[in-house]
């Protein structure tokens, strides 16, 4: 049976990481002109100032009702994000909506080894850490979304690495990220059939986190009405991504990006096919899809 939240009185809150600019803080305006006076949205990032100033101008947006609090966060630091989720759990009962949006910018002339690290403590590193820390303090009817990419299907990946992340567990995830990772730094990672673009691994390896722990709640989060997923956006027009393509024609500003995402998250009941899935547009993106690993590295490059 898939339940829908079982207080639809109580005020929810709702959190985004990396929400100073861009979709995240599309995200956050249109949580706080979606949800009520009484619900919480809280806009995370790691400048003080940044977290502050964004804060306080989606508050005053005419179109904002919810609550709108700044909360500085660093992803990078994955016992601060432990720390968030225990004192929401302790403040609130839990949380209602989590969004992990934070990725790290990286330009096409940068060395992708060198940005490595952050790049992967950003975006899956902090991903592993949001599901461990948040997915226990989810009220029923929670939402728990990763934003990735179309790039996030395994066959983006060369076959031989693609065991291990299908059905992989978190921990058996993290393992092949950190192999990815001291593969970058020794340079062994193309004979080892890593793409070439960080971005690839990374978004493989983000759905496949989700795709881990929604394997072990399945049962309890659709009784629950909760969901847990990872999201495609789209082509989004922001400094991180314009940078990467000559042609922005079918660009979505990050407010029309994330419309179909505050969509998935608000919607009641929670579609089970969804569940667990890479979703976009409102659809489930095949697991096992993607280009041939070598065409997408001549896409990328070209």
């Amino acid at each position: 049976m898939n339940a829908a939240r079982v207080n639809t009185t109580a005020p929810r809150v709702a959190l985004v990481t990396g929400a100073n600019q861009g979709l995240g803080r599309a995200l956050v305006e249109g949580l706080a002109a979606r949800l009520t006076a009484d619900d919480l949205v809280l806009l995370t990032g790691r400048d003080e100032g940044r977290v502050t100033e964004a804060a306080r101008e989606v508050a005053r947006r005419p179109d904002s009702r919810a609550r709108v609090h700044g909360r500085v966060l660093d992803v990078t630091d994955t016992a601060a994000i432990g720390r968030l989720a225990d004192d929401l759990h302790g403040r609130h009962g839990g949380v209602d909506i989590v969004i992990s949006n934070a990725v790290a910018r990286l330009l096409p002339g940068e060395s992708q080894a060198e940005r490595a690290d952050e790049f992967i403590d950003v975006s899956n590193s902090a991903t592993h850490a949001v599901l461990r820390s948040f997915g226990p303090v989810l009220r029923p009817g929670g939402r728990l979304l990763v934003v990735a990419s179309s790039l996030g299907t395994l066959g983006h990946l060369a076959p031989r690495l693609r065991h291990l992340f299908d059905g992989a567990n978190l921990d058996q995830v993290e393992y092949a990220v950190e192999s990815w990772r001291a593969a970058v730094h020794h340079g062994t990672a193309e004979e080892k059939g890593w793409p070439r673009w960080l971005n690839v691994p990374s978004k493989v390896a983000q759905v496949a986190a989700v795709r881990a722990v929604a394997a072990e709640r399945h049962a309890h989060d659709l009784a629950a009405g909760i969901l847990i997923a990872a999201v495609c956006p789209g082509m989004v027009d922001t400094a991180t991504s314009r940078p990467w393509f000559s042609d922005y024609g079918q660009a979505q500003s990050p407010a029309e990006a994330a419309r179909a995402v505050l969509d998935l998250t608000l919607a009641e009941p929670v579609d089970p096919s969804l569940y667990g899935e890479l979703i976009r547009f409102g659809r489930a993106l095949d697991w096992h899809g993607g280009t041939p690993p070598t065409e997408q590295d001549r896409l990328l490059t070209s």
